[in-house]
């Protein structure tokens, strides 16, 4: 329903930031329902949501840096506009439609960089996942109490009278709590989380640090690289994700709505994309056959190369080649294609014909198990 595209004449009102935005998005969310509810069985309010606020904050639309009041404020405006558009279709259009309806959270798994850094990273992820989980999911609503006391300690050490990070309101966390159907969860790739070391100053690009909780964010020199400098590989981050949603919130219904490979080569014989489906696809079985949890969806990213948000052309998702010189825009199916589709059609990673998608010996071996 919501994928960064405000219109400028609400941001020029404040966008993310003015408290009467949950109520615009609750007006919008009645037109979708209305127009499309009979047709449409399932909903995402909201997609990632730290990337709006975060992101958005700092480096993304609109443009307006302002890291350390306004993400916070977006990040509860956001939550609220959720909740709103969530208890609109429950209470009106559900029980005419029966769909379903739930967010969807960009989430980079914070792994522990060594030992003694548990804490920190578990820390890390608080901020970076709980923040727009706990609000949701958890059983008692409302921000993370570990998260909400640090902002406010440090907003008091910083001469602000209240904390930055807003309060919620009794009726606020009733509001937003329970509000889901499900939970999407877009992951990619994960970060090794360490407290900052003296004298060493922290990295003003988000990803390589985190300002609020004074935490470097480092990358295993052993993952792999993709055509994305954000973007490293990382199986077991998808695994250890899904873990930490159960840990905290049961078993919840979670579809993964996307998760896919960066490249900027133009060949149509994408190993190290199948390599990636491959290895991520691994962890989620290992996740629902082990762990037990629930996961009832996946969606790769994505079925055909576009402009991404950060990169432009230059990074490649697609399982489709995307000749962007051709006015046609001609797409051919990249091997990958071939891989995908033969584990949907399978509903297996022990697919047919497997040698054809193993690499050489100058590559990496795909190694494919049977389940």
């Amino acid at each position: 329903m919501y994928h960064w595209d405000l219109p400028q004449r609400l941001q020029d009102l404040g966008g993310w930031t003015n408290p009467l935005i949950s109520d615009w998005f609750a007006d919008y969310a009645r037109v979708l329902f209305t127009l499309y509810g009979d047709r449409v069985q399932t909903w995402h309010t909201v997609n990632e949501p730290w990337v709006i606020c975060d992101l958005g904050y700092t480096v993304l639309a609109p443009g307006i840096s302002d890291y350390d009041v306004g993400r916070l404020l977006c990040s509860k405006y956001v939550l609220l506009a959720h909740a709103k558009a969530w208890r609109i279709y429950d209470e009106e259009f559900r029980p005419k439609y029966n769909g379903q309806i739930g967010i969807v959270n960009h989430v980079i798994w914070m792994e522990p960089a060594g030992q003694g850094d548990e804490e920190n990273a578990e820390l890390a992820n608080l901020d970076f996942i709980g923040r727009f989980t706990y609000p949701i999911y958890s059983k008692e609503g409302g921000w993370p109490q570990q998260l909400q006391k640090l902002i406010a300690k440090k907003s008091k050490e910083e001469g602000y009278e209240s904390s930055r990070l807003p309060d919620f309101t009794h009726e606020e966390v009733e509001l937003i709590r329970g509000t889901y159907d499900f939970l999407g969860i877009n992951h990619y790739t994960s970060r090794l989380v360490r407290r900052r070391r003296p004298g060493e100053t922290l990295d003003e690009t988000l990803l390589k640090s985190s300002k609020e909780l004074d935490f470097v964010l480092d990358i295993n020199p052993q993952w792999k690289n993709t055509s994305s400098e954000w973007f490293k590989e990382f199986p077991a981050g998808i695994r250890h994700t899904l873990q930490w949603v159960k840990r905290n919130f049961g078993n919840i219904k979670i579809y993964i709505t996307e998760n896919g490979y960066a490249c900027n080569a133009l060949s149509l014989e994408d190993y190290h994309r199948i390599s990636y489906l491959h290895s991520y696809l691994e962890q989620v079985l290992l996740a629902i056959k082990e762990d037990g949890i629930n996961v009832l969806g996946y969606t790769v990213w994505t079925l055909m190369d576009n402009f991404e948000w950060m990169d432009g052309y230059h990074s490649r998702f697609g399982l489709h080649h995307v000749d962007f010189d051709n006015p046609n825009r001609t797409r051919t199916p990249r091997l990958s294609a071939q891989f995908y589709a033969s584990v949907v059609k399978s509903h297996s990673l022990n697919i047919p014909d497997q040698d054809k998608y193993i690499l050489n010996k100058h590559y990496l071996i795909i190694l494919f198990l049977h389940f």
